[in-house]
C-alpha cells in the first residue's frame, strides 16, 4: 500500500433492521489506487423488527385501554367480558415483552461483534497484510440501543406487575372472593346456632334442678309436720 494513501478512513453506516449482510463500504488495496467493496456479516432483522413489533401493538393497546378506563369504565364494569379480555390480553404482552426483550439483547450481542473493529479490520484483505496497521479511529455508539434493551425488560415488569390488578377485575377473582365470603358467613352461622343450642340445653337443666329442688323443700317440711 502507498504511504499516501495509509492515512485513509472508512466509514460504515449501520441501523435498523440490523441487515449487517447489506451494509458494505469501500476500502484500499495494496495493489495501486484500487478498492474493493466489503460487506458485513450478520442479520439481525428479525429479532430487531420483532422487537419494535411488540413496542408498537403494546402502545396502541395501552392507549385503546386508557380509553375504555376513562369513557367506558361503568360499561367496563358491568360487562364481565371486558376484564376478562384485558387479563388474557396483558398476560400474552407479558410474555411477548420477555421473548422480544431477549431476543434483541442477543441480536444487539450479535451486531457488536460483528461491527467490532477488530472484527472488521479482519475483512479487509490489506489489514490483513503483516506489514500492514490498521487501527480504528472512532467505535459505534451503543447507548441508544442499550436503554432500547432496558426499556424493553422494564416493560416486561410493569405489564407483569399489571396482570394482579387486572385479574381482581375478572369474574373469576369475585367468583372466589364470594365463594370464601358464602364460607365464612356459614361457618359463622352454624357456630351462631350451636352457641344457641348450649343456651337453650343450660336453661332446661337450670329449670330441672330448681324442680328438684322445690321437692326436696316439699319433703322437708312434710316430715316436720309429722
Amino acid at each position: 500500500m502507498e504511504k499516501a494513501s495509509s492515512n485513509l478512513s472508512i466509514g460504515i453506516d449501520f441501523a435498523y433492521p440490523f441487515r449487517l449482510h447489506q451494509v458494505s463500504f469501500e476500502a484500499p488495496v495494496c495493489e495501486g489506487t484500487r478498492r474493493e467493496r466489503v460487506f458485513l456479516i450478520g442479520d439481525s432483522s428479525s429479532s430487531a423488527e420483532f422487537f419494535v413489533t411488540i413496542a408498537v401493538f403494546a402502545f396502541l393497546y395501552s392507549l385503546a385501554a386508557t380509553g375504555v378506563y376513562v369513557f367506558f369504565q361503568n360499561t367496563y364494569r358491568e360487562n364481565s367480558r371486558g376484564p376478562l379480555v384485558d387479563f388474557i390480553v396483558t398476560v400474552v404482552f407479558s410474555f411477548l415483552w420477555l421473548v422480544s426483550s431477549s431476543a434483541w439483547a442477543k441480536a444487539l450481542s450479535d451486531v457488536k461483534m460483528a461491527t467490532d473493529p477488530e472484527e472488521v479490520q479482519l475483512l479487509v484483505s490489506a489489514c490483513r497484510v503483516q506489514t500492514n496497521k490498521c487501527g480504528s479511529v472512532q467505535g459505534p455508539r451503543w447507548s441508544g440501543l442499550n436503554t432500547s434493551v432496558v426499556f424493553g425488560f422494564l416493560n416486561f415488569v410493569l405489564w407483569a406487575g399489571n396482570i394482579w390488578f387486572v385479574f381482581k377485575e375478572t369474574g373469576w377473582h369475585k367468583g372466589a372472593s364470594r365463594s370464601v365470603g358464602g364460607a365464612s358467613e356459614k361457618q359463622s352461622g352454624t357456630f351462631t346456632q350451636q352457641t344457641q343450642h348450649q343456651g337453650s340445653f343450660d336453661q332446661s337443666r337450670s329449670y330441672s334442678a330448681h324442680g328438684d329442688l322445690s321437692q326436696v323443700s316439699g319433703a322437708t317440711s312434710y316430715s316436720n309436720q309429722m
